[in-house]
């Protein structure tokens, strides 16, 4: 009655007369904080509070024993019970008050450290983490002295009544990798170091795992050090997708070869080495043959089987290495690690790279390159047919090529377009004259960039003479360069205009300026003849063509059959299927279509009937072997009657001298251009032409051997 008198005052009390009632009252409610008299009729406080704390919830329930007896005996029996605290009864129930505070205090507390130990407890096993201790003496075995968490047994594969020891572990490792750690601890127990290590394991139930160990010194009274506390947690996963990141980071998807970052890592690598030993290393630049035939055949799929396949062989015939790593790290003398180094990469496409890392001699290296070449030469089937794959190589050495890895490349790329220009299937060594011109050609390709917008593309006009009348029937445009210091050359920046593609906007800028001057010419002097743009293939592959002819011809009021545009056979009857259409189009606008160079090809006349072109202009070599050999003439008169026969005109390109013209004037041929009548001049300085006369030519007669008499 006192104790509930003094303690109502501030918590709610619930009473039970004895030890049972107090049972039966706590099955289904948990209380923040239980009194029980030690002595009661019946189950006394003790045999209470043990039965109360077996039930499920009263584990951290503060118990406080209220007892009338002062002796130890009482004190030890009430906590092994199970009582949080006792009180002896007095009349202080203000300082009971306090005594139960403090107990609720004290167990918000426990509660809280509990929580805190099994959310860390549930933190370690989702990370796979324990913690350990590793208490060291120099008088003890280095395997003793070691205490794992519950979580850290876990690891291992243990359970948490297990025991594991140091040694027990050791022996989870292999025999190099024990031998090692061995080493690494005792290093690290002489400078006490911290500990992070990644080691590699085998579990008792006979998993391979990757076990992290990180751990920091602990230190005695006197400044020693008495162990290591730390964790251990099993990166396994981790360290299986850091290596699926960096192979992927370092290999080619397709096949699986080192990439052209681990290849500059790795060449790297191997002229640091050959920098401090002297010896030298060797760039394979291998390129394979038509590869783009066996994509446009067989499609991508097969190609993308070829590379495999080829891959496969090129691995073969050097001591290929797989393995990726970015910081690789090679010793030098006395130490073949660098070796490790060599391998085959592929670039991209169907070029790829072989590094030796060490080589003897130059020798060495095209040895190589000829075990590449006689390993490509076998048959190899895909998509179910045989096919053949042939490669060009190149081949530069360090230091004789390159003092770093960007020249080495350079100049096993200049030699592999060496052997390629050599016939193909074929490897050559780099040296100083294959060079050439290529610092100037590159230069050349970045100024031909910008030509058209510094307005460096000039258009210079040749005409065309019908000697039959004696006058100007049309011209031909022909582009030039301008360049501030030089004129250059139509045979050094066409190729490479058509090579990178600018061909096609230097194209388009053909077109709109010849329709512009030859509007002025007709503004200027009446000018009503035609003008005829040389077209590349690639213009045939845009499916604007035929707007972007619109457009020139009518922003300046022309009549499209002003308009002539010039073909060369070879580009004709490569891509006669895809271009047809356009020509028909072409035609139908009323655009003329002229097939240069013809002869030159391997025209079909079945082809050359459907065609919707308008003349034909015979070569310039047909025309210089005119007067030389019968042939040339033979062939000149075998254009001009198919071409009288097919209703088409006719021109002759390259006339020179005035035999030449008299034997084409014989032969039917009466259009001509040529040196003979006129260079190609600018724009402006065709206008004292338009007063061109040419006394009309007459019949000329032969002498008896078939040789023109000249006038």
């Amino acid at each position: 009655m006192l104790t509930r008198a003094a303690l109502s005052t501030e918590f709610d009390i619930v009473e039970a007369t004895n030890g049972n009632d107090a049972l039966r009252m706590v099955s289904g409610w948990v209380p923040d904080l239980v009194v029980l008299d030690a002595i009661m009729p019946g189950l006394d406080g003790f045999d209470t509070c043990r039965e109360m704390r077996s039930y499920y919830g009263f584990e951290h329930v503060p118990v406080l024993m209220l007892t009338g007896l002062e002796d130890d005996a009482s004190v030890q029996r009430a906590f092994q019970a199970g009582a949080t605290d006792f009180f002896v009864k007095s009349n202080q129930w203000s300082l009971l008050t306090q005594r139960l505070h403090y107990m609720l205090r004290t167990a918000r507390t426990n509660r809280e450290l509990e929580r805190s130990k099994s959310n860390l407890a549930r933190a370690q096993d989702l990370a796979r983490m324990g913690s350990f201790d590793w208490w060291y003496s120099p008088d003890l075995p280095l395997g003793s002295g070691l205490e794992l968490s519950e979580q850290a047994l876990r690891v291992f594969g243990y359970g948490p009544e297990e025991h594991l020891s140091l040694r027990e572990i050791l022996h989870m490792l292999d025999t190099a990798d024990r031998v090692a750690l061995f080493r690494q601890l005792r290093l690290v127990l002489r400078n006490v170091n911290v500990i992070a290590n990644d080691i590699p394991m085998h579990l008792p139930d006979g998993r391979d795992r990757v076990i992290h160990v990180e751990a920091e010194p602990e230190f005695g009274d006197l400044g020693q050090c008495i162990g290591y506390r730390g964790i251990v947690q099993d990166v396994t996963d981790r360290r299986h997708a850091e290596d699926s990141i960096r192979r992927l980071a370092s290999t080619d998807a397709l096949t699986t070869l080192p990439n052209r970052r681990q290849l500059m890592i790795r060449a790297e690598r191997a002229l640091e080495v050959a920098r401090k030993s002297g010896h030298l290393v060797a760039m394979l630049m291998i390129d394979l043959d038509r590869f783009k035939n066996i994509n446009d055949t067989l499609g991508h799929f097969a190609g993308d089987e070829l590379l495999i396949e080829v891959s496969a062989r090129l691995r073969a015939c050097v001591r290929h290495c797989d393995q990726f790593n970015d910081l690789m790290v090679v010793e030098t003398v006395g130490n073949r690690s660098h070796r490790q180094l060599e391998g085959v990469a592929r670039l991209g496409g169907d070029e790829f790279v072989a590094l030796l890392p060490e080589v003897h001699d130059v020798s060495d290296a095209e040895r190589v390159g000829r075990r590449i070449l006689d390993a490509l030469r076998e048959p190899l089937y895909v998509s179910g047919q045989e096919c053949f794959a042939t490669a060009s190589i190149g081949i530069a050495v360090y230091p004789r090529d390159g003092e770093n890895v960007t020249d080495l490349m350079r100049n096993a790329d200049v030699a592999m377009y060496a052997a390629k220009t050599a016939g193909r299937n074929n490897a050559v060594t780099y040296s100083s004259s294959l060079a050439g011109r290529g610092p100037e050609m590159l230069e050349l390709e970045t100024a031909l960039h910008k030509a058209i917008e510094r307005d460096e593309l000039r258009l210079f006009y040749q005409p065309k003479i019908d000697v039959a009348k004696g006058c100007v029937v049309g011209v031909e445009a022909l582009m030039r360069w301008q360049r501030p210091d030089r004129l250059v050359s139509p045979a050094d920046f066409i190729p490479l205009a058509e090579e990178t593609g600018l061909i096609v906007p230097m194209t388009e800028w053909a077109l709109r300026e010849a329709t512009r001057q030859v509007r002025a010419w007709q503004d200027e002097f009446g000018y009503q003849g035609g003008v005829a743009v040389n077209m590349p293939s690639r213009m045939f592959h845009r499916s604007d063509l035929l707007e972007l002819v619109t457009s020139s011809v009518g922003v300046h009021g022309l009549r499209p059959d002003r308009l002539l545009l010039e073909l060369t056979e070879g580009t004709l009857m490569t891509n006669i299927d895809a271009i047809l259409p356009t020509l028909r189009e072409l035609n139908e606008l009323g655009v003329r279509i002229s097939v240069d160079d013809f002869g030159t090809g391997y025209s079909s006349l079945a082809y050359l009937t459907t065609l919707p072109i308008s003349e034909l202009k015979i070569d310039r070599s047909f025309v210089q072997n005119l007067g030389v050999t019968h042939k040339g003439k033979a062939v000149i008169t075998t254009i001009v009657a198919l071409a009288r026969a097919l209703g088409l005109s006719v021109i002759a390109e390259g006339v020179e001298s005035q035999a030449q013209a008299n034997i084409l004037h014989r032969q039917g041929c009466t259009t001509m251009q040529g040196y003979l009548f006129s260079r190609p001049v600018d724009g402006a300085a065709l206008g004292p032409l338009r007063d061109f006369q040419l006394a009309p030519m007459a019949e000329v007669p032969e002498d008896d051997e078939g040789q023109t008499v000249s006038a």
